[in-house]
């Protein structure tokens, strides 16, 4: 009852999904590292490189016991593909996951969360404001869904869809943050700028003072100021590897 299956895929799948689930399995510790994870619920997925295939979390296992093994993989319909696995999904996070990656198919992953202040953030109805240098990077590219219940609803993904365009910051209201990335590792730092954003809203809006925005042409050219900072590459790809290293040393056999 309590048992996790045990897995060993390294040698049973290409070198492009291996290193996709090494990594897609990284983000998920860092999750627990940060305190984002919520029980077992939440999600991260991410597209195996020339293929249509997705990989996510088996549903029911806490983030500190996913391996990269024990992700399970699905086509772009929320089928499971990987032969005898031991493993279901979560049907509501698939919902989302799916919407986005269809509509999406350049993005190699998406995140979605609960966070409080993100939920708290979402929930306002003037949702995130210019307050911060990482809110300035979130509101580049944000966007909002309202709120429809549990994400079971086939009809809900052309809604999401939508909503989405193109950018890579979502709010869902009253639920959670959703982001996107060209990388796995791009996807996390978009999450970690718009958590952060949110934190320092809700510790702002706190204040009895008048508070300070950041001037929506700072917003406008906050990723050409982003590229010299990266030296022409994206935030992602540049603190990724210091994360991958982080994971390493705090739980040694992820990458199982």
């Amino acid at each position: 009852m309590y048992d996790i299956p045990i897995l060993n895929l390294k040698n049973s799948v290409s070198d492009a999904e291996w290193h996709t689930r090494v990594e897609l399995a990284a983000a998920y510790r860092l999750l627990v590292m940060h305190g984002w994870d919520d029980l077992i619920h939440t999600h991260i997925s991410a597209r195996i490189p020339g293929t249509e295939d997705l990989l996510i979390n088996a549903f029911g296992l806490a983030f500190e016991e996913i391996t990269a093994s024990n992700l399970v993989k699905i086509d772009i319909h929320g089928n499971i593909i990987q032969p005898d696995c031991p493993f279901d999904i979560n049907p509501a996070g698939f919902t989302i996951h799916s919407a986005v990656h269809i509509a999406r198919h350049e993005e190699q992953c998406a995140i979605h969360l609960h966070h409080p202040d993100a939920i708290a953030v979402a929930s306002c109805e003037g949702g995130l404001q210019p307050y911060s240098q990482y809110s300035a990077f979130a509101l580049a590219s944000m966007s909002y869904h309202h709120y429809e219940g549990l994400a079971v609803v086939h009809e809900e993904i052309k809604r999401l869809q939508a909503d989405l365009g193109d950018a890579n910051f979502m709010l869902l209201r009253n639920h959670g943050a959703l982001t996107m990335g060209l990388t796995i590792g791009d996807a996390f730092m978009h999450m970690y700028d718009l958590l952060r954003a949110c934190e320092i809203q809700v510790k702002m809006q706190q204040a009895a003072d008048t508070l300070i925005k950041v001037e929506q042409s700072i917003i406008d050219g906050i990723k050409a100021q982003a590229n010299i900072v990266h030296t022409g590459q994206t935030g992602g790809q540049k603190a990724w590897p210091a994360m991958m290293r982080r994971v390493k040393r705090q739980y040694p056999n992820f990458d199982i």
